[in-house]
């Protein structure tokens, strides 16, 4: 797969009923992660990596084609379009390396920095030497 494909994949499962805004972080993410050494340093295996994004290990399929609703097809269109503009370095300009919905609490949230709420995720960075 594409590292365009790569990103709007997860852009779409991630982010798609999110505004433009939350896609765009959450593309933001994935490249500040690409670009971060303790990261690997590329798209495909940064969205790929075990764990990392949830709908890559929720048993569902991956493939936003399977979802023909007219919401969901603009989403992917979406998804797509803000992928590669981020890809081309058209970025939000946020440092977040990690973010989650705010309807869950994972362990890590409290040891990055809380950077800001878009929609319906909160943004962190990570400042710790670890993943």
């Amino acid at each position: 797969m594409t590292p365009l494909m790569c990103m709007a994949v997860a852009v779409f499962f991630e982010a798609r009923g999110e505004p433009m805004t939350g896609k765009e972080a959450v593309a933001n993410v994935i490249v500040n992660r690409v670009e971060d050494h303790r990261y690997p340093d590329d798209t495909c295996s940064v969205v790929n990596e075990p764990y990392a994004f949830s709908y890559t290990h929720d048993g569902l399929s991956d493939d936003p084609t399977r979802h023909t609703g007219h919401q969901d097809k603009i989403a992917w269109a979406e998804a797509q379009a803000v992928a590669k503009d981020a890809l081309e370095g058209n970025l939000l300009g946020i440092t977040s390396t990690h973010y989650h919905a705010t309807n869950v609490l994972p362990f890590w949230a409290k040891h990055y920095s809380l950077d800001t709420r878009i929609g319906n995720h909160l943004f962190y960075t990570n400042h710790t030497p670890y993943k």
